[in-house]
């Protein structure tokens, strides 16, 4: 047997050269593989061997020679095929061991040009990979290091590697070469400029098999985007509890979202993608209290999400409740000694991360329909108060302003119909998913119940009618934000400056389906 070894991550390739040649598998290599193996004290001979020709071009090409693909690509079982390996003194090749130039890894390191990126493209070792990919019958194409031992395992027991193997390995191959080409596409796609590109081209890595889907019947996996190295549920750390389900995950990345979308000390309580509770104040353990007050019932198995480390007086609030989870960007050990004593409670950390993160696809949000995917940029919060237009005769004070900024930005992580009211930083009800607005308020207000006097509104979207503004002033709502634009402004504002409310539109919608 013969093996042509090209890596440029050298993570096990000593231990895998070693058991090949141990099993009597003669093994050549291109330059910088050969030199690393050769310190390590393994005999490889050099690629130059096979193709009679040395690495030109700065090593661009080393391996892209007949003689290396003739005794990939040939059939094994073509008498002709081999018979044309013999009149030009060609040996087969059965087992090629190559990883990638790191492209993905490379762009996202800041100040990296454009120059810079294309070196790091690879050519032969897709080549190569491809070559043996399509001949797996009768050659094997490695190009993980996490699929050594099941090579070296194949070789030492049977003389060979398993035609099974082969067939799980050509398939990784081109899965790999594939996501490959992806990423250049897009990076290059980014740097033309062309933010939504005529193919999109999307790559994900495999993180887990998941238990099941949304319901049991439902086969599920978990897959992160390579793009994306910052600080998100796919990057998270879990310290303890059960293996995480595809409904932990969603509620999961909505609670890190959520909380970690407030600057202040915020926790927010996720149930079903919704924030049932949610505060921001200067303490943590208080945002908690204050979350749990918003709806104590729905928050019944929910996901707590905060936006700080989370210390023992915030864990201790946290221990007597039934929750499924936590995420947050750390733990003090004093809390983790207090969270660990909760059976099955799953603790996820999202630490900081300082890698930076891509711009275009990477921000893309995607949606899917039957046969078809629908992509837009990420719903961004506008900061600048000065846009703010209050059309009510009375202004809101600045107590209610802060309430009011503090609802807007919370009622864009709610379903729409979306409806939130909240009084001091908190949520204190909530409308979600409702087909017609004034239910959501209706709904939000009922939750809210005795301390709905004196509290503010947000709605994701304008009102289509002065209704949920009229039910919402006799409940005792002070001030309200909203997108307007409805053909009916004028009339929501007649509503308001009757029942002294202040309103404030903020020209941006926010639907969240």
């Amino acid at each position: 047997m013969r093996a042509l070894l090209s890596v440029s991550d050298r993570e096990g390739i000593v231990e895998l050269a070693r058991g090949l040649v141990d099993a009597g598998v003669e093994c050549f290599a291109t330059d910088g593989t050969r030199a690393h193996l050769t310190e390590a004290g393994i005999g490889v001979r050099p690629v130059s061997e096979l193709t009679d020709a040395a690495e030109i071009l700065g090593g661009r090409v080393k391996t892209l020679h007949p003689t290396i693909f003739a005794g990939l690509l040939a059939r094994r079982d073509q008498p002709d095929h081999l018979a044309q390996l013999a009149e030009h003194g060609i040996e087969q090749i059965d087992i090629v061991v190559v990883n990638l130039y790191p492209f993905g890894r490379t762009v996202l390191e800041p100040g990296i040009t454009l120059d810079e990126a294309l070196e790091q493209i690879d050519i032969g070792g897709v080549a190569l990979l491809r070559a043996a990919a399509k001949n797996f019958p009768g050659v094997a194409a490695v190009s993980s290091p996490t699929q050594y031992a099941s090579v070296v395992r194949d070789v030492k027991s049977v003389g060979t590697v398993s035609p099974e193997t082969r067939q799980k390995l050509a398939a990784d191959a081109f899965a790999l070469t594939a996501g490959y080409d992806a990423q250049i596409a897009s990076y290059l796609s980014l740097q033309a400029g062309k933010l939504f590109p005529s193919r999109l081209t999307l790559v994900f890595d495999k993180k887990a098999d998941l238990r099941y889907g949304e319901n049991p019947h439902q086969l599920g996996a978990f897959y992160a985007d390579p793009s994306l190295p910052g600080a998100t549920i796919a990057n998270a750390r879990q310290i303890a509890g059960k293996d995480l389900s595809f409904n932990n995950l969603l509620d999961l990345d909505a609670a890190w979202s959520i909380a970690s979308d407030f600057k202040t000390p915020t926790v927010c309580i996720v149930k079903h993608g919704n924030p049932c509770g949610l505060a921001s104040v200067v303490d943590l353990a208080e945002a908690f209290r204050l979350a749990l007050e918003g709806d104590s019932v729905s928050a019944y198995g929910g996901i707590i999400g905060a936006n700080r480390i989370v210390d023992e007086s915030t864990a201790r609030a946290i221990r007597p409740g039934f929750f499924e989870a936590i995420v947050a960007p750390g733990f003090t050990r004093e809390a983790l000694e207090i969270l660990r004593t909760k059976k099955g409670f799953e603790i996820i950390e999202v630490p900081p991360s300082e890698a930076a993160e891509r711009d275009g696809a990477a921000a893309f949000d995607f949606k899917r329909i039957g046969g078809g995917l629908l992509v837009q940029t990420v719903d961004s919060l506008e900061e600048d108060r000065d846009k703010l237009q209050v059309v009510t005769q009375r202004r809101p004070t600045l107590e209610e302003l802060t309430d009011l900024l503090f609802s807007w930005r919370a009622v864009r992580h709610v379903k729409s119909n979306a409806i939130v009211l909240a009084k001091k930083h908190a949520l204190i009800g909530m409308g979600a998913g409702q087909p017609s607005r004034v239910v959501s308020v209706e709904v939000a207000l009922r939750k809210a119940g005795e301390r709905a006097p004196l509290s503010v509104m947000a709605s994701d979207a304008y009102f289509p009618f002065p209704d949920g503004i009229q039910i919402a002033a006799q409940a005792g709502v002070t001030a309200i934000i909203q997108p307007g634009g409805s053909i009916r402004d004028e009339m929501a504002i007649e509503v308001a400056d009757r029942h002294h409310m202040a309103m404030v539109f903020t020209g941006r919608r926010h639907f969240r389906h």
